[in-house]
């Protein structure tokens, strides 16, 4: 397995002066998924729960359901210039009567660190119809416990805190129970961590949180209601398709989760409360 994280000299400036010193640095790979064989896509990675990563990517883009859609998960055919396996390559094998995913021209499964699956040929072809639809879960969480969720996530990001540069996905329950992925990519955080409730066989996620720490994507959204997740909520901004989305899809979409405060943009209606003082 490739490591988490890799230490490079830097030059630090500051008041004081300037010194050469070693820097933690957040590991960034590319990762091949296949399926059955045959390329499907390339994401930019922090390597560490690839399995995980990949079946969230193929829970999230509607191909599986259930950790039995799945029979095997595999590295293989990635090898460095000694021969030594990189780990880069993972194939899964789906089940008998799993069908598999279309990879014709109007899905372009290349992605990266940075803005998730790129260069899809129309928006009507990433609206993925979910089989866990969450508009009728009767999720209720309250605002007190909203509010200590960005602080607890931030508590759980155990390679931020060496590198200050990887994204966390974390899934609560309404009562606040934690599992905490991180990657440098926030989709593949988030998938890492659908992955995880997968393979738990905890999917559909309903009655839960999806924290994630940047903003809120459409196609955060949309990995959301893959996984029947009700509330998505994010440090930083939606973007506004995923208002758009989140609506349609009955989920409860918060965005700027800071401090004591939050703006809710759709389904209200699962938040239960009020804010009070200290």
């Amino acid at each position: 397995m490739g490591r988490v994280t890799v230490r490079r000299p830097v030059l630090r400036l500051s008041e004081d002066g300037s010194r050469r010193r070693q820097d933690a640095l957040a590991a960034e790979e590319p990762l091949e998924i296949r399926v059955d064989g045959k390329a499907l896509a390339v994401t930019m990675r922090t390597p560490g729960h690839d399995v995980e990563l990949a079946h969230g990517f193929l829970l999230t883009e509607g191909v599986i359901g259930a950790t039995a859609d799945v029979s095997t998960a595999r590295y293989c055919d990635s090898v460095d210039d000694q021969g030594r396996n990189t780990y880069n390559v993972l194939d899964l094998a789906l089940a008998p009567g799993v069908e598999p995913p279309d990879v014709g021209v109007e899905r372009n499964f290349y992605t990266t660190s940075s803005c998730g699956v790129c260069g899809k040929a129309a928006l009507d072809a990433v609206k993925l119809k979910t089989r866990f639809s969450p508009a009728g879960d009767d999720c209720a969480v309250t605002p007190e416990t909203l509010v200590t969720f960005p602080d607890l996530l931030r508590e759980r990001q155990r390679v931020f805190e060496s590198t200050g540069g990887l994204h966390a996905a974390g899934i609560f329950t309404a009562e606040g129970e934690l599992l905490v992925r991180e990657d440098v990519g926030r989709h593949n955080a988030v998938d890492k961590a659908t992955g995880w409730a997968l393979l738990d066989g905890r999917v559909p996620l309903g009655g839960t949180v999806l924290m994630v720490s940047g903003r809120a994507s459409f196609e955060l959204v949309q990995k959301a209601a893959m996984a029947g997740i009700p509330v998505l909520a994010a440090v930083s901004a939606p973007s506004s398709l995923a208002v758009e989305l989140a609506e349609e899809q009955g989920i409860t979409l918060i965005g700027f989760l800071r401090g004591t405060s939050m703006n809710v943009y759709t389904g209200a209606e699962r938040i239960s409360g009020r804010i009070t003082g200290s």
